[in-house]
């Protein structure tokens, strides 16, 4: 019983409790001409460009990309979103 092989594959790992996952991806899609998601993230000059381009667009572009951006964020896994965003830090797409 003791030689029994321990296969990581086979046993979940507890999901991180800072994924700000949901959090990021409905602040993306609600209110991304605002760039609050890059700023919940902790990308601060990310956000900062986001304003900019927000301003000069009338939130046009933004818009979009924050939909683009909430649904990516949406539709990854926790654990492949904790390590992209969160641990790699991965501020664009």
């Amino acid at each position: 019983m003791e030689n029994l092989k321990h296969e990581e594959w086979n046993n979940p790992r507890p999901v991180q409790s800072d994924n700000k996952k949901i959090a990021a991806g409905l602040l993306a899609i609600l209110l991304g001409p605002l760039g609050i998601h890059k700023f919940l993230l902790g990308y601060t000059t990310e956000g900062i460009i986001w304003l900019v381009i927000s301003l000069f667009t009338c939130g046009v572009v933004t818009s979009i990309l924050g939909l683009i951006e909430g649904i990516i964020y949406l539709t990854k896994s926790d654990e492949e979103f904790y390590q992209t965003y969160q641990v790699g830090k991965k501020a664009w797409f």
